[in-house]
């Protein structure tokens, strides 16, 4: 087989895969909206359990049990696992909130913002240094949630609480290179947070009961789906990573928030205030020069490669 039509394969692959990552979790507001009327607590704790239960069954098909071993065995690293579960955790919970509680759109806010979010924390933590479009979309992204704050009279704390612990998360999974599997890190980020996991179901079930087992078959088996609509899209993303320029990747993850958005308005029948819509605008803007930025740096590092060769 050619270079060029192996090349042509892998990138189909990955945008297959892709396309199937970022759909999945753009869809996800139609399966979580049906979770209810779990407590979002309950929610999370049942999908650390399930993603958990999935990734073994996964692993034992595969065989690949070693490479988890590995990682477990190594203190440093499952210190970051740590870390990284807790971030997720987190985001998952503002987001199953966001979902239940009628504020769909926040969420979509949240992931519009995330990875203006992720530049802005490579300049503060890891000393990077912002092109200035790229400045300006931040900046332009921060007078948007300031302007809805202002306008639409409260700060929005699930939107912004998205898209920092996904933007911490991302920055911790950043410093553990590309050693560690989709999988595996899965796996182990669920491991560790399946002790708390377990102490909130068993709360829950003493205060009152839990949902899982008291509102019937249907209700338990969507609770238990969790793990698997937790671990495809994330081995989706895995092989899209493996397959396309991350430059591409980058561009395409608007996907998600965008399907959201238009799942909240025209399914949910979220409102629209002005004051959303104005904030909405901008932060449109922003994403716009963004999005500007990676075309061009894209097409600069093309040019260079050409003259190179």
């Amino acid at each position: 087989m050619s270079r060029s039509v192996e090349h042509q394969r892998d990138t189909r692959k990955g945008l297959i895969a892709i396309a199937g990552a970022y759909g999945l979790w753009g869809l996800f507001p139609l399966y979580f909206v049906l979770t209810q009327p779990a407590s979002a607590l309950e929610v999370v704790a049942w999908r650390i359990i399930f993603s958990l239960v999935f990734c073994a069954l996964i692993l034992t098909v595969a065989g690949s049990y070693r490479s988890l071993f590995a990682l477990v065995r190594r203190g440093s690293m499952m210190v970051r696992m740590l870390i990284a579960g807790l971030l997720i955790g987190s985001n998952w919970l503002f987001y199953v909130i966001a979902v239940t509680s009628g504020n769909t759109l926040e969420a979509s806010l949240g992931y519009f913002i995330n990875p203006l979010v992720a530049v802005l924390l490579g300049v503060m933590v890891l000393g990077e240094r912002l092109r200035p479009l790229q400045w300006i979309a931040v900046v332009v992204a921060a007078v948007a949630v300031t302007t809805m704050a202002l306008l639409y009279g409260q700060v929005p704390w699930i939107a912004l609480g998205l898209a920092f612990s996904f933007g911490l998360y991302g920055l911790v999974k950043s410093q553990l290179g590309h050693g560690v599997s989709a999988i595996n890190s899965l796996t182990a980020e669920t491991l560790v947070l399946s002790p708390l996991a377990l102490t909130v179901l068993g709360f829950i079930g003493v205060q009152s009961s839990l949902s899982f087992t008291s509102n019937g078959t249907t209700h338990a088996f969507i609770l238990a789906l969790s793990g698997i609509v937790t671990a495809i899209p994330l081995l989706c993303f895995a092989v899209a990573a493996a397959n396309l320029p991350l430059s591409l990747i980058g561009i395409i993850q608007y996907a998600t928030p965008t399907i959201q958005f238009f799942i909240a308005l025209f399914i949910f029948g979220e409102e629209m205030s002005p004051a959303r819509w104005i904030g909405f605008s901008l932060v449109w803007v922003a994403v716009a020069l963004f999005l500007a930025d990676a075309v061009m740096r894209t097409r600069v590092r093309s040019g260079n490669i050409k003259r190179a060769s």
